[in-house]
C-alpha cells in the first residue's frame, strides 16, 4: 500500500511539473518578443580570424556553442527551453514512479 501511494504521489508531481511547465512556455511565448539578430562583436569577421588565430578551430566552435546557449535563455526561444526542460523533468518522476518495486 505504501509502494502504490508514493506511485500516485510521484505520477501527481510528474503531471504538475508538466502542467506548469507547459502553461509557463505558453505565458511566455505569448510576452516575449524575438530576440535581435545582431551583429555583435562576436559575430564580426575579425573577431571570429582572430578567435581562430589564437585558440584554433576549438575556439570558433565553442564560442559559437556559447552563442547558441545564450540564446536558448533569451525571447520566444526560452518557452522552447522551458517545455523541453519541464518534460525532461516530469518524464523522470513517471520513470521512477513506474519502476517502484511493489510491496508484495
Amino acid at each position: 500500500m505504501k509502494s502504490a501511494n508514493l506511485q500516485a504521489g510521484l505520477n501527481i508531481i510528474a503531471v504538475i511539473i508538466l502542467l506548469v511547465g507547459l502553461v509557463s512556455a505558453v505565458m511566455i511565448y505569448l510576452s516575449a518578443e524575438d530576440a535581435p539578430e545582431d551583429m555583435g562583436l562576436t559575430d564580426s569577421k575579425t573577431y571570429l580570424r582572430n578567435m581562430e588565430l589564437y585558440g584554433g578551430k576549438a575556439n570558433v566552435m565553442v564560442q559559437e556553442f556559447r552563442n547558441w546557449l545564450d540564446g536558448l535563455w533569451h525571447g520566444k526561444k526560452l518557452a522552447f527551453t522551458v517545455v523541453c526542460i519541464s518534460i525532461v523533468i516530469s518524464l523522470g518522476f513517471f520513470l521512477v514512479a513506474r519502476h517502484l518495486p511493489d510491496d508484495g
